[in-house]
């Protein structure tokens, strides 16, 4: 039977091109009609929820448009999350990565579908009630250890990145994009960019890094149970701290509505107990962690003044774009007291 769907379009998601293709590479995965939905949230890669009435799977392909390749890479995200299948960390399981752009435009791939709710706001969690807020909290921080703990030669990711030099990369890589997000003065984030870039800590042993790793990036269960990590566009080979770091920068980051975030709401631990976990857990030294936060905060900064940009040329779809800007500054201050700190 030929993929189609009822209702409104979905952009970059022709459903009876999907469903041919399936029908050759996975056979016997999809039976009858197709059906999709957008996921919202998010504003990067684009995900859609398709059924045949019987099962459910999830769609991920880079977004409309022209975008850099290396910003939506389909193929690092199906191979470190199939890679992980058989560990600790929960992922959901991968059915096939298709590269061939006739199909549906771009590359996409095909994942199953899980169940769980990846918590943004406070309003959101808050029900659950303090206990399981820190329950959930604690899991998060366990879920990151037993990634970090994850040996990448034994799940086939040994070449998945270059470990050394990886911190002064990443110090790199962010003043370039600063430098092509630039369209206004922004008092003192020079100045972080080089006391980063001087103040480089002794390196921690190289670990699989998620590259954004937060709350809403895990589908937790009722019970508070962590049923997947999702979003590894980012991952590779590195020093695992920044992923501690960028976690703690969203800790008290508003989410892009201005609402308070859902590691606001009561219960949540302090970002020193979450600290003190990870470091129970992983046996990781921690004592310059302030460099790590600093630097997360220095790379949301960058991200956020590249959206300012794009926003002001009018590039920009959908709402909460125009209050982007104003996260750059605070962060550049955050940063800077993290560094005096440290």
């Amino acid at each position: 039977m030929s993929g189609r769907h009822s209702g409104e379009e979905l952009p970059g998601l022709d459903l009876e091109r999907l469903h041919a293709y399936l029908d050759g590479a996975v056979p016997g995965l999809v039976s009858g009609t197709l059906e999709g939905r957008v996921v919202a949230g998010g504003k990067s890669n684009l995900t859609y929820v398709v059924t045949d009435g019987t099962g459910n799977w999830v769609v991920r392909r880079p977004p409309l448009g022209h975008v850099l390749a290396t910003a939506h890479d389909m193929p690092r995200e199906y191979r470190v999350m199939s890679a992980l299948r058989d560990t600790a960390v929960p992922v959901p399981h991968t059915h096939v990565l298709c590269e061939d752009t006739e199909v549906l435009g771009a590359p996409f791939y095909v994942m199953e579908y899980v169940e769980g709710t990846p918590y943004r706001t406070r309003d959101e969690i808050a029900p659950l009630g303090p206990e399981a807020v820190r329950g959930v909290a604690e899991a998060l921080i366990t879920t990151l250890g037993d990634l970090h703990a994850v040996v990448p030669e034994d799940v086939g990711l040994g070449e998945f990145g270059r470990p050394e030099g990886f911190l002064e990369r990443q110090v790199r890589r962010w003043g370039k994009q600063l430098n092509a997000s630039r369209s206004r003065d922004i008092p003192g984030i020079d100045e972080l960019h080089e006391k980063l870039a001087a103040t480089l800590p002794e390196q921690s042993a190289s670990a699989i890094v998620h590259g954004d790793y937060r709350l809403d990036n895990a589908l937790v269960t009722p019970r508070g149970r962590i049923n997947a990590v999702l979003d590894w566009e980012m991952a590779t080979l590195g020093d695992p701290l920044v992923d501690l770091g960028l976690m703690l920068v969203y800790q008290n980051q508003p989410v892009g509505s201005g609402e308070a975030p859902a590691t606001s709401a009561e219960g949540y631990p302090s970002p020193e107990e979450l600290v003190g976990m990870y470091a129970a857990a992983t046996g990781r030294d921690v004592s310059r962690l302030g460099w790590y936060v600093a630097l997360g905060c220095f790379k949301l900064a960058v991200i956020a003044e590249g959206i300012h940009l794009r926003h002001s040329q009018g590039l920009t779809v959908g709402a909460g774009f125009d209050r982007v800007g104003e996260m750059v500054a605070p962060l550049v201050e955050r940063a800077h007291t993290m560094l005096k700190e440290d």
